[in-house]
Formats: C-alpha cells, sequence, structure tokens
C-alpha cells in the first residue's frame, strides 16, 4: 500500500494501484479517479433530510402488511396463518423492483424516474385499502412493494454527490432513514391499525408517499443519464460487473452473510418470545420492534468511522460484534435480559456492516446504480435463503437451531471472501 501511495504522489495522472483484496488502511472510497466533477456538488443539509424522510416513508412501504395481518384476516373472515403468505408477495415484489427499476438509475433521469414510481406506489397503495379480497391485496401490495425501490435510487445519488471525505456520513443519513422507516412500519403500522383500521393505514401510507416522493423528485438535480442503453440493460450486466470488480463482490457477499444472519434470528424471534418459554402476546412480542432504532441511532456514527478508517475495518468489527450477538441469542433462549443485549448488538452489527458494505459497493465502478442493485439483490438474498433455513430448525431443533443458522451464515459470508482473498 506504501508503494502505491508514493507512486500515485510521483505521477500524479496514473490511477493508484490499490489492491481491492487485501484489507487497505486506506479508505477505498477517497480515491479521486472515482470522483467525477460533475457530481462533486454537496448536499444540503435539508436536501439530505428530505431524502432521508423520503427513503423512511417508501421502505415502510415494503413491511407495511405484516403488523396488520390480523386485522386484515378479521375483515376478510379467515385465520392470520392463512394470508401470511401476503407479506412475502411484498418481499417478492420488492426483489422484482430491485432487478427491474433499480438499475435505470444509471439510464434515465432520476427526477423523473423517482416521481413516477412515487405515483405509481401511491395508486398501489390506494387499491390496497380498497381490496374487496387477499388476491387483489396481494397484487396491490406486489406493485407498490415492487414500485417503492425509491430508496435504492437515492443512495447511489446521495453517495456521488456528497464530498470524498463524509460520503460514508451521508450514506449513512440514508440508511438511517431506511431503518426508521422499517421500525415505524412494524410498530406504528399495527398501532395505527389497530386504533383506525387497517385500510386506512394504506390509505395514510400513501398519501405520504406521494407528498413525500413528489417533493423529493423536485429537489432532485436534473442530471443527464450517466450510460446509454436499453432501459433493463442493466440487469444484463449484473454478472459481468460483479466478476470484475472484486471488491463489490466482496461486499455482496459479507453483506448476503450479516444479513443471513440477522434475518434468521429476527425473523424466527416471535417464535421464541410468543411460545412456552416467555408466553408472551403477539403485540408484546412485537414491541422487540423497536430494538430496530439501535440502527438509526448507529447509523452516523458508522459512517463516520468508515469515512476516518476505511471500509475493511468497520466491517470486520461488526462481524465480531455479531459473532459475539448470536450466543447472547442463544442465551436469551431462557433469560430474557440476554435477549436485549443481543437485540442492540445484532442491529449494531448489521447497519455498521451494511454503511460501510454499501458505501464501497455504490464507489468502485463507473454504474453506481447497476452496482448497488447487485449489491442489495446479494444481501437480500442471503436474508431470504436464511429465514427459509430457520423455520425448520426451528421445528427440529428449537431456538438453538435458529441460531446455528446464524452462526453459519456469519462464517460462510466471511469465509467466501477470505478465499476471494487469496486468489
Amino acid at each position: 500500500m506504501a508503494s502505491a501511495t508514493s507512486s500515485h504522489q510521483a505521477s500524479p495522472t496514473r490511477e493508484p494501484a490499490w489492491d481491492p483484496i487485501q484489507e487497505p488502511t486506506r479508505n477505498p472510497i477517497q480515491e479521486p479517479t472515482r470522483e467525477p466533477t460533475r457530481e462533486r456538488p454537496a448536499s444540503g443539509t435539508l436536501f439530505l433530510l428530505l431524502i432521508a424522510v423520503c427513503t423512511a416513508v417508501t421502505a415502510a412501504n415494503i413491511y407495511l402488511a405484516a403488523p396488520l395481518l390480523p386485522l386484515i384476516s378479521h375483515d376478510f373472515g379467515t385465520t392470520p396463518s392463512a394470508i401470511a403468505w401476503i407479506a412475502s408477495v411484498a418481499q417478492l415484489g420488492y426483489a422484482a423492483g430491485l432487478l427491474f427499476f433499480a438499475p435505470l438509475g444509471d439510464r434515465v433521469n432520476r427526477r423523473s424516474l423517482v416521481a413516477w414510481l412515487s405515483v405509481a406506489t401511491t395508486a398501489a397503495l390506494l387499491v390496497a385499502a380498497l381490496a374487496p379480497g387477499t388476491a387483489p391485496l396481494a397484487a396491490a401490495v406486489f406493485v407498490a412493494a415492487a414500485a417503492t425501490v425509491i430508496p435504492q435510487l437515492l443512495v447511489p445519488l446521495v453517495a456521488a454527490r456528497a464530498p470524498a471525505d463524509r460520503r460514508a456520513r451521508h450514506v449513512a443519513a440514508v440508511i438511517a432513514g431506511l431503518f426508521t422507516g422499517i421500525v415505524a412500519a412494524r410498530v406504528l403500522g399495527g398501532l395505527a391499525g389497530q386504533g383506525l383500521g387497517w385500510r386506512w393505514v394504506f390509505a395514510g401510507s400513501s398519501v405520504l408517499t406521494l407528498i413525500l416522493g413528489l417533493a423529493t423528485a423536485l429537489a432532485l438535480p436534473s442530471d443527464r443519464p450517466a450510460r446509454q442503453g436499453g432501459l433493463f440493460s442493466g440487469m444484463a450486466e449484473l454478472p459481468g460487473l460483479l466478476r470484475r470488480s472484486p471488491e463489490l463482490r466482496r461486499s455482496c457477499i459479507r453483506q448476503a452473510g450479516m444479513f443471513g444472519a440477522w434475518s434468521a434470528l429476527w425473523t424466527s424471534l416471535s417464535l421464541l418470545l410468543t411460545g412456552p418459554e416467555y408466553g408472551l402476546s403477539t403485540a408484546t412480542a412485537g414491541l422487540f420492534g423497536l430494538f430496530g432504532l439501535t440502527a438509526s441511532a448507529v447509523a452516523p456514527l458508522a459512517g463516520g468511522l468508515v469515512d476516518r478508517f476505511g471500509a475493511g475495518r468497520v466491517v470486520g468489527t461488526a462481524f465480531v460484534l455479531a459473532a459475539v450477538a448470536v450466543p447472547l441469542f442463544w442465551l436469551g433462549g431462557h433469560v430474557l435480559p440476554a435477549l436485549f443485549a443481543a437485540a442492540i448488538a445484532i442491529h449494531a452489527a448489521l447497519v455498521a456492516s451494511h454503511v460501510a458494505n454499501q458505501t464501497v459497493a455504490l464507489t468502485t465502478t463507473t454504474t453506481p446504480a447497476t452496482a448497488n442493485t447487485a449489491y442489495v439483490v446479494s444481501g437480500f438474498a442471503g436474508g431470504a435463503l436464511a429465514s427459509a433455513a430457520a423455520g425448520p430448525a426451528f421445528g427440529h431443533w428449537g431456538w438453538a437451531g435458529v441460531c446455528a443458522v446464524a452462526g453459519l451464515w456469519l462464517a460462510l459470508g466471511w469465509a467466501a471472501t477470505l478465499r476471494t482473498g487469496r486468489r
């Protein structure tokens, strides 16, 4: 690394020979070659706040149906377990939106794209609020989740326009908004649904989405697309992009492992809390979602650490923290305070890793929106697979089986990147 630095100083026109496989002591996101001149204007505080709030509201739409399932089932004369698949439909819709719409950030004007997606999400949420049955509701939820990929269009823009020495902190502000929206959907959505009815929750979310989506679109710069090509050519570029960029590939794999561990534990936690060991009500168990606010608080701190010490050190520390959280979760199968500590630790580890890995993913290629799609889809896939494995593990081995799945995902995510480093 020292030789690369001295070479850069001797010949300013040469690109530093930074080796992305080795853990750098220098922050890779500060390379001058990653910073096109036309993207340098700094984002103002109000602009960044608007994007963070818009991210919170739109991200909440993905998880809006989950806490409302008991109310929806009562309205339609069925049981919550019979319509639990509607929450999975939202996840599938989001995955489809990531693949089809998120790469468009490199090819179309973001202002128009955010505006049209906001209108589409609003319309779908209104259809959901008026749905006469489960099939129309599921279709509307799918469309709303697919169109609500606005956060993944805004994060690359923020990363591109932020000053190099504060880039991770700006990205962290948007990520904090995203996690706040997830918590609000799970906690506030359920409380509002109990008081007003589930249909009003969907209707209210549609109004918020339209107002904030259009306000954000108007505030966005009207830049020309960075890339040319067909609307969906970004999807075709994903395999080649991952093959050519080892640092992007490493970020994808590590976050898949981290998000998988978090998903296995967090999606199965209600089974433990409402089971014979604790016997809590569904509403009380749902309050554990408030621990997600840990992520919102840690995100700005993680951004500052990435800017100061580099992404590699932050990700490594996050994996150590997650490795400590897993046995705490196992102990929490019998000791409730251990669950409190484990919930805080796993959220802190998840968001620190996310801030670091996503910042690197956004700054290692000339197509940040497409690279961000690869990164988010990889993390989503890791989480979905781990959640799918956690259910049978709980059925066969109880809570210890879920903790084993989480530990395995962490180990695989880290070990796979070590093999990449040796190659």
